[in-house]
């Protein structure tokens, strides 16, 4: 089976099958990437730009990473643009210090199944974008700092405090979208649980 270096180099000497099977690789990821971040009926167009631009932009020398992790950062650029287009002209976009609520107040997607899971989602979207890229790469995508790292174009040691920032106020935020103790400490305690119910729902849509 070829690998994504394989597939990029095929798809750009022409072949076309090879960058749908690139495509349907990685689509599941983009789509989770975007998923609470961006309204449902965006969400595709973003994938495909995300998509389109990594291919284009992969570059030849590929030693300090992996296609996937290129896609991300990627991913996390489209985004950006994205919401930028959101602000007014006299103010200036922060993803570190902006949320998604900041930009784009109106829910995007959201589960309904589990009380539990619909704090967890309103929390992640309180805290700032940048923060909320890297915990959901951590939460949804299970990658370890390096990777995340990689995928940002930033140190492992920043990788690493900015995890450790997001998962702080992460645990804030939860605190913050629920006035009940018994569902703050269920959705704290059962993070883990929620996760793999989101990656499940996400894969079923």
């Amino acid at each position: 089976m070829p690998n994504d270096t394989e597939l990029v180099e095929r798809w750009r000497s022409g072949d076309d099958r090879a960058g749908e099977r690139l495509f349907e690789r990685h689509y599941a990821c983009l789509s989770r990437f975007f998923y609470n971040k961006v309204d449902a009926e965006q969400s595709p167009d973003l994938v495909q730009r995300t998509f389109l631009r990594c291919v284009e932009k992969f570059p030849n020398k590929r030693e300090e990473t992996t296609f996937k992790n290129f896609l991300f950062g990627i991913a996390r650029m489209i985004l950006l643009e994205h919401f930028r287009r959101y602000q007014r002209h006299d103010k200036r976009f922060d993803p570190m210090s902006h949320s998604i609520v900041d930009v784009q107040p109106t829910p995007s997607s959201v589960v309904h199944r589990q009380r539990e899971i619909q704090v967890m989602l309103q929390a992640l979207r309180r805290i700032p974008i940048e923060l909320q890229v890297v915990l959901e790469l951590y939460f949804w995508e299970n990658l370890k700092a390096r990777e995340i790292a990689q995928a940002l174009g930033v140190p492992e040691g920043t990788a690493r405090s900015r995890i450790r920032r997001a998962r702080q106020l992460f645990h804030i935020e939860i605190e913050a979208v629920t006035a009940d103790p018994d569902l703050r400490a269920s959705t704290i305690a059962g993070v883990d649980a929620w996760v793999g119910q989101v990656r499940a729902h996400l894969a079923n849509r």
